[in-house]
């Protein structure tokens, strides 16, 4: 498989887990108007989560987390002020940026795990 369609799957993976584990999803792979992305918009109880999914094939370059540099993490916390803007008291509930970390390692069950408040979104 080439590196789009592991990350895709990681994401499919990743939506099941959220919702398995009481999350409900509300979008996939939103697109902010001026750049900035956010893999998965979640509820999780009276929270609205920015989800970022990183997908590997293992761990052997470290975990899929790492790869949450400043500029990925710049681009997704853009990403989630602009969905604030959208809402009609966006700035009052309280939100929290999470990684889902999803390891498709060959003949292997996909290994999936979550860092909650991974980065803080400033307001």
């Amino acid at each position: 498989m080439d590196s789009a369609t592991i990350g895709r799957w990681g994401e499919h993976l990743a939506a099941a887990w959220l919702r398995k584990h009481g999350r409900k999803v509300l979008y996939h792979n939103y697109r902010a108007p001026q750049g900035g992305e956010v893999d998965i918009v979640c509820r999780h109880g009276k929270l609205l989560t920015f989800v970022e999914v990183k997908t590997r094939t293992s761990t052997a370059l470290g975990r899929p987390a790492e790869a949450v540099n400043a500029k990925k993490e710049s681009l997704i916390l853009r990403g989630a002020r602009y969905w604030l803007k959208m809402l009609p008291n966006g700035g009052d509930i309280p939100v929290r940026c999470d990684v889902v970390e999803v390891i498709l390692a060959e003949a292997e069950k996909p290994d999936i795990s979550i860092i909650e408040g991974a980065f803080r979104l400033e307001k």
